[in-house]
């Protein structure tokens, strides 16, 4: 192999132009620089790229910022036959129940989202939320104030806040409460060892 002296004319035009805005970061290397800036100034100056028209971004406050994309809401669906007969029969438990029956709604709403989370951070899968029928009892009520808990609680379930908690719900057999109450099937947490 043999070593070249020189650069060609060429190759030191193509050097003085990439190290004109080249800093050095030591002394020495400045040295270095002035020589090559000196030999460049003796070149004929290329010939400029087209310089375009500066376009002036667009600042992040002037920008409407976008809000963050919601999660999808994951649909209810039904609990299956095969899962309520298990249920009906007591051959599949339910891991837990909770009792709204005579509970204002502000209380009912609170104690309901509470009971979903701790169940779900438990593992179960198909707990019961008993409502209540209405009945009135010895309170006299007006025909809408009968079974509130019963006509809300499914709407509640429904609402994006209960969504990600559970998988399903519908009324349960007679022998659980009937239409006085649900059965609720949560969806399972995914862990990171989960796929």
């Amino acid at each position: 192999m043999s070593r070249r002296k020189g650069l060609s004319a060429e190759d030191s035009e193509l050097w003085a132009f990439v190290t004109r805005e080249v800093i050095p970061l030591k002394r020495r290397r400045r040295k270095l620089a002035k020589a090559a800036t000196k030999a460049a100034d003796t070149l004929p100056e290329p010939a400029a790229p087209p310089v375009k028209p500066a376009v002036k971004p667009k600042s992040a406050a002037s920008r409407p910022a976008k809000p963050p994309a919601a999660p999808p809401i994951p649909p209810i669906a039904p609990i299956d036959k095969r899962e309520r007969r298990q249920v009906v029969r007591g051959t599949r438990a339910i891991d837990a129940r909770i009792d709204l029956h005579g509970m204002r709604q502000a209380e009912a709403h609170g104690a309901l989202r509470g009971f979903l989370a701790i169940a779900q951070m438990r593992g179960y899968s198909m707990v019961l939320v008993i409502t209540g029928k209405g009945g009135g009892g010895d309170m006299a009520f007006s025909g809408d104030e009968r079974g509130v808990l019963r006509r809300v609680v499914p709407q509640w379930l429904r609402m994006p806040d209960l969504r990600p908690l559970i998988l399903g719900f519908e009324e349960a057999h007679h022998g659980h409460g009937g239409s006085g109450a649900l059965y609720v099937r949560l969806r399972r947490i995914r862990r990171l060892g989960d796929r």
